[in-house]
Parts: C-alpha cells; sequence; structure tokens
C-alpha cells in the first residue's frame, strides 16, 4: 500500500502513517500534498487538516479555535464519549495543563509562569549549558564512538529544566521514564495498553511532584517551582492540582522535544555533507543553522484545536463547533509558496520564522530555552568532536507526531 494517495479535485487525502516509507521522510508526501491540496480532508483520521505555511500560521493565532473545547459545550452537546475511567490520572494531569487550556484561565497560568522562561532570564543559564555540554563529552570522547541521545541528547535539556525548577537532577531517570510513557498517548491510535502504561506513569509522576512541592513549601529556595508556589496575580496562587500540571507540562516540554531536535540536527548536518565548522563560525551563524535544522527536522509535526463556534474559512472548508483540526506544522516548514526549494537544507537560510515551536496563545513558552541550548550544545559538540560522522542511517521512531530518532551512534 502507498503512503499517501491525493485526490485534489475533492481535497481527500489518505495516509498510512505506519508505512516507513512516509514516516521515515514525510517531507517528501508532504511535497505532494503542497501541490495538489494543502488544505485537505485526511480519510483516516476523519477531519481536515492543513499544511500551508501562511494557514497554519494563520490558524494557530485564530481565536475562532482552541486547545479545549469543553469549556464552551458539553460532551453531550457534541456527541463526545465519557472519560475512560482507566485514564483517571492522565486527565488529571492534562486538566490543568497550559498545553490545553484557553483564557482566562490560560492567561492567569501562563502570567505566573512566563518570568522565568522569557530570553533574559534564561540567558542566565548559558554557562550551565556550555559546562554541562563539556561534561558531558568528557564522559564519550575518548571512546571514539558513541550513542548520542542517551549521553548527551536526553541527558543535557532534563539537567537543565529539573535544575530551573528546583528538583533534585538524580531524579532524571525517573522523570525520563514517565514522560517517555506519557507522549506515547499522544500519537494516532494509542493502543489500550498504551493508555494503561500511561495512566499509571502520570499517577507515579503527580505523586513524586507533590511531596516535592511539599518539600519546597516547608523550605522555599532560589528555583521556579518555589516561583510558582509563591507568586500571586490579583490575589490568587496556583492550586496544587495546577501545580503538579504544570511542573509535568515544563518537565515533559522541557526536554521531550528538544531530546528529538538535537538528534535531528546532528542528524541532518551530518547527512549534509556541509561544514559545521562554517556553520557555526560565529553567533550568527550558528543562529540560522539552527532555525534551519528546525524548519527542516521540526521535532513535533501535528498541533491539534478545535472550532470553538461553527466556522466558514476563506477556502470553503465549513467547521462545525467541536470539529478538530490538524495544523501540520512540519509541512507549513517545508512550503514552497514560503522557502525556496523547501526540502534542501540551507544552513545560511534567513527567508522567515519556521513554525516549529507553534504561535499565538499557544507558543512554546519553553522556545527560547530550548534556542539556547542547541545554539550552545550544537556548535560545542562539533566543535569538540571535528571528525565526526554517522556509523549507520538512524532509525526513525514509529511515532508520526513526534519525528526523531530510535538512536544515534556516531563514531570519529
Amino acid at each position: 500500500m502507498p503512503a499517501i494517495s491525493i485526490d485534489g479535485a475533492q481535497r481527500r487525502v489518505s495516509i498510512d502513517t505506519r508505512d516507513p516509507a512516509f514516516f521515515r521522510a514525510p517531507i517528501a508526501a508532504y511535497a505532494e500534498i503542497h501541490a495538489q491540496c494543502p488544505a485537505f480532508f485526511w480519510e483516516e483520521r476523519q477531519q481536515w487538516y492543513f499544511a500551508g505555511y501562511d494557514q497554519v500560521s494563520a490558524l494557530l493565532r485564530d481565536r475562532r479555535f482552541g486547545r479545549q473545547i469543553l469549556h464552551v459545550a458539553t460532551r453531550e452537546e457534541l456527541g463526545l464519549p465519557a472519560p475512560k475511567p482507566h485514564l483517571k490520572d492522565f486527565d488529571a494531569l492534562e486538566a490543568y495543563s497550559l498545553l490545553e487550556l484557553e483564557p482566562p484561565a490560560h492567561t492567569r497560568l501562563r502570567t505566573l509562569v512566563n518570568r522565568a522562561f522569557v530570553s533574559r532570564q534564561i540567558e542566565q543559564l548559558r554557562p550551565d549549558i556550555e559546562r554541562l555540554s563539556h561534561t558531558l563529552i568528557d564522559g564519550f570522547e575518548a571512546d571514539g564512538e558513541v550513542e548520542l541521545l542517551k549521553t548527551f541528547a536526553e541527558t543535557l535539556p532534563v539537567t537543565i529544566i529539573a535544575r530551573m525548577l528546583g528538583i533534585p537532577v538524580e531524579a532524571a531517570p525517573d522523570l525520563l521514564d514517565w514522560s517517555h510513557r506519557i507522549v506515547r498517548m499522544y500519537v494516532f491510535n494509542p493502543s489500550f495498553e498504551t493508555e494503561l502504561d500511561a495512566n499509571q506513569a502520570c499517577a507515579d509522576f503527580a505523586s513524586y511532584l507533590s511531596g516535592i512541592i511539599a518539600e519546597k513549601r516547608r523550605r522555599p529556595a532560589d528555583d521556579l517551582l518555589t516561583h510558582m508556589i509563591t507568586s500571586e496575580k490579583d490575589g490568587e496562587r496556583l492550586s496544587e492540582p495546577e501545580l503538579v500540571s504544570t511542573t509535568a507540562l515544563l518537565l515533559n516540554a522541557g526536554h521531550e522535544a528538544t531530546v528529538h531536535q538535537i538528534g535531528n540536527a546532528v542528524r541532518t548536518i551530518l547527512q549534509s555533507g556541509l561544514s559545521a565548522a562554517a556553520m557555526f563560525a560565529n553567533p550568527g551563524a550558528t543562529e540560522l543553522a539552527v532555525e534551519e535544522c528546525l524548519r527542516v527536522a521540526a521535532p513535533l509535526h501535528i498541533f491539534q484545536r478545535y472550532a470553538l463556534s461553527d466556522t466558514d474559512l476563506d477556502d470553503g472548508i465549513t467547521l462545525r463547533k467541536g470539529d478538530k483540526i490538524g495544523l501540520l506544522l512540519g509541512a507549513a516548514n517545508v512550503d514552497p509558496k514560503k522557502f525556496t526549494d523547501p526540502q534542501a537544507f540551507r544552513p545560511t537560510r534567513d527567508e522567515g520564522t519556521n513554525v516549529s515551536f507553534g504561535a499565538g496563545l499557544h507558543f512554546c513558552i519553553g522556545a527560547p530555552l530550548a534556542r539556547l541550548e542547541l545554539n550552545i550544545s550544537l556548535p560545542i559538540l562539533f566543535q569538540r568532536l571535528p571528525n565526526v560522522r554517522l556509523k549507520n542511517e538512524p532509525e526513525v521512531k514509529d511515532a508520526f507526531h513526534f519525528h526523531g530518532l530510535e538512536r544515534l551512534d556516531l563514531v570519529w
């Protein structure tokens, strides 16, 4: 069965997301979609998806759409099924997630957290990120080879976000395990076993965080979690469930996408055959190269939203209140109407912003941190290992939402 079939006239598309030909290199399929119908009805998903850069960017900012729907309609009204009892702990952890909330709850929560993630605050982490990058490379430089994801790409961001929050770095293996099990819920059609496992991970994660929060209340410290516990807005503080949800989101998002992006970037750079030394010759060149890695090898390919009311879009698509739409971030990043020769990796490209971090109300709060980690860690890696190369062709994860590698074996 082919990975993709397109009826351009009817704007109907069929994609087998489990076909390795698709999930290993989705941008080839995106080229066909852009050529025939950048807004399309995905047969297997039974909903509309959007791939064009301008439309994705506009819909991310369009307040007629939201990340949740039950604040404006009941399950009965929308014909939605009841919550699954075996996902009680997962749903509880999601209930106050910044990623899922709409104003005014989102505004209040984001305001209390945002201060720690503005660029001037994040810039203070530069020495820590530099030191940690060198320390990690010290651990494997003499070996002549390494599996980079476990030893570097995972360890760096989870250590930094744990330190920021004030969570013991020794907990990193548990944090990574819980995170990996939880994010499996975001792929298409997770199995019952995946749901049970993710729910247990949420229960364990929430229990651990409750203990940490209780300790911070007893012994406040100079960290983000203490700041979230003690901050007020209009006389209100974050509740216990809000603190747990927000901390879990920051820990998960604070490393999950960055792990994939480090791996994707290193693979992209090495496969390009271009000079890493030239790419990272100065801060300006580094910034452009990092943005090009984010554009052409984005870690997250889909962001979903609900129509908050009956909505007619300019291109003749009619949506009912409660309909979900999919925004293909990875496809928007390779739209030929926005980027010249869009599938080519050009580290000096300067043609506008990618949408890998989203846009609008739910623009990724951790984007400044992720960008700083990439701008520091990638040049250090290639400076320390100037002869590094791929040991073999990396295997891409069988998970379309998250575009990342199973492992990344390097030699030098």
